[in-house]
């Protein structure tokens, strides 16, 4: 089944996106600091954005996909 019909999937492959694009803007910040003012390519800044300032949330999210993986 597609990541896309499944919300489970969907969550993981987010989630995947969001600590991903934050990482690489903290390893390399202008990186994904040139494409901030694009359409298309701005997705990937302002997924950085949500993992660094829902860092905790973010963390807690990884941690419930983790555990549901786990169970399943």
């Amino acid at each position: 089944m597609s990541a896309l019909f499944n919300f489970s999937s969907l969550l993981q492959v987010l989630l995947l996106l969001i600590c991903s694009c934050t990482y690489i803007h903290t390893q390399w910040p202008s990186l994904l600091e040139r494409y901030k003012d694009h359409e298309a390519l701005g997705i990937f800044w302002k997924m950085a954005r949500v993992g660094e300032r829902g860092s905790p949330y973010v963390s807690l999210a990884c941690i419930l996909m983790a555990v549901n993986q786990f169970n399943s």
